[in-house]
């Protein structure tokens, strides 16, 4: 399998796809049952967003070492309204549609690494990092 992967994020199905790509790269690394399921997770979480507020963008996966551990870097990234306020919509309960938001601040919780850039008009990117066991 690849060192990376690219799926272009336009609906559910596509959701989907990520998760499995990633998913499929992370097991390969040698990432716990629980590690891929928070991985999973992550990747729904905003990749939803995509959907919701950008209605396409894309997300990357890919293999990232660091001296004796490797991870799997994720970056979604889009082309959407941006977020106007940072600060408030990585709080606790804020969200700006219907949904619950748990989005950003439960991924920033589930992942080991979090980065987001967002402004009006000029879209969002969001990316985090899992890291799998130190290498032997």
């Amino acid at each position: 399998m690849a060192d990376e992967v690219r799926v272009a994020i336009e609906s559910d199905a596509d959701v989907v796809v990520a998760r499995q790509r990633a998913r499929e790269l992370a097991a390969g690394l040698g990432l716990s049952g629980t590690d891929l399921t928070l991985l999973a997770t992550a990747i729904s979480e905003i990749a939803r967003n995509i959907t919701t507020y950008a209605e396409r963008g894309e997300v990357a996966v890919s293999v990232v070492a660091t001296g004796r551990r490797r991870g799997v870097r994720v970056v979604a990234s889009d082309e959407g309204p941006g977020i106007a306020n940072l600060e408030l919509a990585l709080r606790d309960g804020y969200t700006s549609g219907v949904g619950l938001g748990m989005g950003l601040p439960g991924t920033r919780r589930l992942v080991d690494e979090f980065d987001i850039v967002s402004a009006p008009g000029e879209g969002t990117t969001v990316t985090f990092v899992k890291w799998g066991p130190e290498l032997g």
